[in-house]
């Protein structure tokens, strides 16, 4: 098979490339990427679209010409959008193709998530292409991924892909920006993702999409890790899918990492967002990094923020610095209550004990090193 022996890719499809004007969806880049497309399924690779453009679609359906949009004007874009933007999609292929929209609530609970992996396989199985869009319909700031770059990369992980395709409106990424740098030079292969690599990044410039470069490499960041990886290809050119098929490397490859981490690991790690912290001492620090320990009430001195039972923390030293993420087993409340108390003590101390341990090894992602907070 062409296409460097990928067996599954997911690929994302910007809003320039959708919709490059202000009339709606446009088939003038969307071509070449349907045949790509077709002709990967074709040769028995499984394809996963991530389409942006819901909002740039129905754009013009809404009068409102100030910019930034106010979140109202761009849900009531992004709902007559999405028919447009499937509609447009189904018009290229002549296979089915299935709309999945995701919130970032739908990624961060474990049943939902597997939910959506359970249906990305059976639509798969089925000769469908799911095309995944974030559902700015009705997502708010809370429960937005902000970005379908993230949301790529997460659908990525989700779904086991070798390999995430990210189409831009430039040739990869630069050591320099190319369009006000003549000399600006290609980067072919990124092996690992540096605060150099970021600082390459600059924002975006169209006006519709919420992504840039940035995200681009925050995308790569995250899927590389769990083992994909990561292509940022010219979107605008043809000639780019000609040389994938062919087997030809074009854009920058972001090398996968050679250690993958489990899909719940990586779910806890760039899944969820924190609502709190617990510090530990250094007795429980070491036991977390150095013998992949739960964590004990015994070793938390603090909490902070205002968490429930089943909410996301970050775990922290006393000296600021983050080592890893999980699923408290406790309220902060509850935490206060027990903190550095044996776990035979909890009964008595709360009237109850679910759980011996506050954080349990199962439900914690160590971070590979340590950040300030």
């Amino acid at each position: 098979m062409p296409v460097r022996g990928w067996k599954r890719i997911v690929l994302k499809v910007g809003s320039a490339l959708i919709a490059p004007s202000t009339d709606g969806c446009s088939t003038r880049y969307l071509l070449s990427i349907a045949r790509f497309i077709a002709e990967c399924r074709a040769a028995g690779t499984e394809v996963v679209l991530v389409s942006s453009g819901s909002v740039a679609a129905g754009r013009n359906a809404i009068s409102f010409k100030q910019l930034p949009l106010p979140i109202n004007i761009k849900q009531a874009m992004a709902a007559v959008g999405q028919s447009r933007m499937m509609a447009c999609w189904a018009q290229l292929f002549d296979f089915d193709c299935a709309q999945v929209l995701l919130t970032h609530d739908d990624l961060k609970d474990r049943r939902r998530y597997l939910n959506i992996d359970n249906t990305l396989r059976t639509l798969l199985a089925n000769q469908v292409l799911p095309i995944v869009n974030e559902n700015d319909t009705v997502a708010t700031a809370e429960l937005k991924v902000g970005d379908n770059d993230n949301l790529a990369a997460m659908v990525a992980i989700l779904a086991d892909a070798d390999a995430l395709l990210i189409c831009s409106d430039i040739d990869g990424l630069f050591n320099a920006n190319p369009r006000t740098t003549p000399e600006a030079k290609l980067i072919p292969l990124v092996e690992h993702i540096t605060p150099a690599i970021y600082a390459m990044a600059g924002g975006s410039h169209h006006a519709i999409g919420t992504g840039g470069m940035a995200t681009k490499i925050q995308a790569a960041d995250k899927a590389t890790k769990a083992g994909i990886d990561t292509l940022i290809i010219n979107g605008q050119k043809a000639t780019t899918f000609d040389e994938l098929l062919a087997d030809r490397h074009c854009g920058t490859l972001f090398q996968r990492q050679q250690e993958r981490i489990s899909a719940k690991k990586h779910w806890l790690r760039h899944n969820l967002k924190p609502q709190g912290s617990i510090v530990v001492d250094a007795g429980a620090a070491q036991a977390l990094q150095q013998r992949g320990a739960s964590l004990l009430p015994s070793g938390i001195t603090a909490t902070e923020g205002s968490f429930d039972k089943g909410d996301a923390v970050l775990l922290q030293t006393e000296a600021g610095l983050t080592l890893a993420q999980g699923i408290s087993q406790y309220s902060a409340l509850e935490l206060a209550k027990i903190r550095g108390a044996k776990s035979q003590q909890i009964a008595s101390l709360l009237g109850y004990c679910p759980s011996e341990v506050a954080v349990h090894r199962d439900d914690l992602a160590l971070f590979e090193t340590t950040t300030p907070a």
